[in-house]
């Protein structure tokens, strides 16, 4: 008695069978040597990240790397703390500047004469007004309080004031 007898099946069906399995076979055998291949690459990509190093060391190395982000992140914090302060100082600081040079006794000549006006943020600040004669130099200071003064100002003052207000509205 054979085989095809014993399991009930006629010869076609069991070379048929046969077939689908050898079929079968041969993808398994495919499959396991492309895992192998997969394998062997993984093993070379571990052995090149370890190469030289233990993990001990890999670890110290990732906590030290840890440590390192933790100081920056504190640094960046410090440093936008000091950058909101200087914005905040630079508001009296004073930005805004305006010069006009003349002749104030119109004999001297030379333009020896000048305003200078300096505003901050909110145009405070104050007019130096110096004027040069034969006898001396004068020295003037009236003080600016959002962009007005409560003293008159001279045409050179005033061209200077208004010199000074525009100077950083460009912005």
């Amino acid at each position: 008695m054979n085989i095809a007898d014993y399991l009930g099946i006629t010869l076609d069906y069991a070379v048929i069978a046969i077939a689908v399995l050898m079929l079968l076979v041969l993808i398994l055998i495919i499959v396991m040597i492309v895992n192998v291949v997969q394998m062997k690459k993984l093993k070379k990509n571990y052995r090149i990240f370890m190469d030289g190093k233990d993990a001990k060391t890999l670890e110290d190395t990732l906590i030290k790397r840890l440590d390192q982000v933790d100081t920056l992140l504190a640094a960046n914090d410090e440093n936008a703390k000091n950058i909101e302060r200087l914005f905040a100082n630079m508001k009296f600081a004073f930005q805004k500047v305006g010069l006009v040079k003349y002749d104030a006794f119109h004999e001297m000549g030379g333009k020896l004469s000048f305003s200078l006006a300096l505003l901050n943020e909110t145009n405070d600040g104050f007019i130096i007004n110096a004027m040069h004669s034969r006898e001396g130099c004068y020295t003037y200071i009236k003080e600016i309080v959002d962009g007005n003064s409560i003293i008159v100002l001279a045409d050179e003052e005033q061209e200077a004031l208004d010199m000074a207000m525009k100077s950083n509205s460009e912005e």
